[in-house]
């Protein structure tokens, strides 16, 4: 890859690996860091990764840095824990997207994660299994159970309203 090739890189992936973490981990200064750590990466590897794996490059990296730094606040953060009532206190209260960004917090880091790729980012399941280390159907499996957890929290959406 040619340094031509890496400024184009950064011109057409940067914001979408940065929406991703962003959503991923509800922290800026964090998402932005790792964005930094990943064309780094890519820097330190110029001469091995082809531009045509570029984009799978970077957002394997964003991946997997993500999922291991979120380990990582696990272990040190105490866990606080919702309870329903806690998401759903207010009667008349209907910003969907607040509840939704709630709930997805409440799932685990990868079907999180691979939630927002496929239905926030729009990747296909071969190019987020790519990205993850996945299998087509362990990517599938998670994606299900999440949207299940989702729709079962959610009920309704007449009851949103």
């Amino acid at each position: 890859m040619t340094v031509k090739e890496y400024n184009k890189s950064v011109d057409l992936y940067s914001d979408n690996i940065f929406r991703f973490l962003l959503k991923s981990m509800n922290d800026n200064d964090e998402a932005k860091d790792i964005v930094q750590d990943c064309y780094e990466k890519l820097w330190l590897k110029i001469d091995s990764v082809p531009f045509s794996k570029v984009k799978s490059y970077l957002f394997s990296s964003a991946y997997h840095t993500m999922i291991d730094l979120l380990r990582k606040r696990k272990n040190h953060d105490k866990y606080i824990e919702f309870r329903q009532d806690d998401i759903f206190s207010y009667e008349s209260y209907s910003d969907l997207n607040e509840i939704l960004h709630e709930l997805l917090l409440q799932l685990p880091d990868t079907q999180r994660s691979l939630i927002l790729m496929r239905d926030y980012e729009a990747y296909s399941y071969k190019e987020i299994a790519e990205m993850t280390g996945l299998s087509v159907s362990q990517v599938k499996i998670n994606i299900f159970r999440g949207r299940t957890f989702l729709k079962e929290k959610i009920g309704k959406v007449e009851n949103l309203v």
